[in-house]
């Protein structure tokens, strides 16, 4: 008799466990996590002229493409944002045209393609205290189309309600 009863009362701590964990522990997990994003989101908004400035310099300096100088940057008003699927790393993914002009002596002088306007997308990473770039570029993608092409290694973040 005394095992039946030791195995209900473990049988009800179980489930009163399991019944803690859907409705009380779960939503309030998932209440600061979206409270998060929204400070990341606004804090975002906040910093982004000079995130954006950052960026142009990074990027600019970087070298690539070999024998190009940056020498114009359109920021689009729309933000991406996506999570790393492995380290949880927020992004702000921007789309971007970009204008190059030919490095005297770089080797692109006669290359007709130069002038042409490209479309990238603008990465920018919060480091769990602070937004920040690197400079990295992808060319040829939208932010949603990076999100799709990268999707084994990115998620879709969807914007929280009253942040821009």
């Amino acid at each position: 008799m005394t095992i039946f009863l030791s195995i209900a009362v473990l049988a009800i701590g179980v489930l009163t466990g399991l019944l803690l964990n859907s409705f009380v522990i779960r939503p309030l997990q998932a209440a600061r996590q979206m409270e998060r994003l929204g400070r990341q989101q606004r804090d975002f908004r906040r910093q982004r002229e000079q995130l954006e400035a950052k960026f142009v310099d990074r990027a600019g300096s970087s070298g690539k493409p070999r024998g190009l100088r940056w020498s114009d940057v359109a920021f689009e008003d729309e933000v991406s944002y996506a999570r790393d699927r492995k380290s949880g790393q927020l992004r702000a993914l921007v789309a971007i045209e970009v204008c190059f002009e030919a490095i005297e002596g770089g080797g692109m002088e006669e290359v007709e393609a130069v002038s042409n306007v490209r479309a990238a997308t603008a990465e920018f990473l919060h480091d769990g205290t602070a937004w920040t770039t690197a400079g990295r570029v992808f060319f040829n993608l939208a932010p949603k189309g990076l999100i799709r092409y990268l999707h084994t290694d990115l998620e879709s973040v969807e914007r929280v309600a009253g942040v821009v």
